[in-house]
């Protein structure tokens, strides 16, 4: 059974940065698109950023060039530099397969950027 257990998370004024990391237990991480997703009060949660087995990368408009994913398939890892942060990525983020698979989500991980 796959588990996906992210780490990282944390409160940082605006302009700062965070690394986010996703550890996954299980051999079928490294042939599948793997995404961060983030909820934020009130809202919907929404995919942040993806990226395939080879390394091709999407984000959301929101989040271009100020966050970058990358992945270690040796070390079924991906995580999710955060530059620039803004109030407005203030919000539980969470990593699961892209398209998300409804059982593999975890706790999650708080992300909180003070004015």
């Amino acid at each position: 059974q796959v588990q996906l257990v992210e780490s990282g998370g944390g409160l940082v004024q605006a302009g700062g940065s965070l690394r986010l990391s996703c550890a996954a237990s299980g051999s079928i991480f490294s042939i599948n698109t793997m995404g961060w997703y983030r909820q934020a009060p009130g809202k919907q949660r929404e995919l942040v950023a993806s990226i395939t087995r080879g390394g091709s990368r999407n984000y959301a408009d929101s989040v271009k060039g100020r966050f970058t994913i990358s992945r270690d398939n040796a070390k079924n890892t991906v995580s999710l530099q955060m530059n620039s942060l803004k109030p407005e990525d203030t919000a539980v983020y969470y990593c699961n397969f892209y398209p998300a698979v409804i059982n593999f989500w975890g706790q999650g991980t708080q992300v909180t950027v003070s004015s």
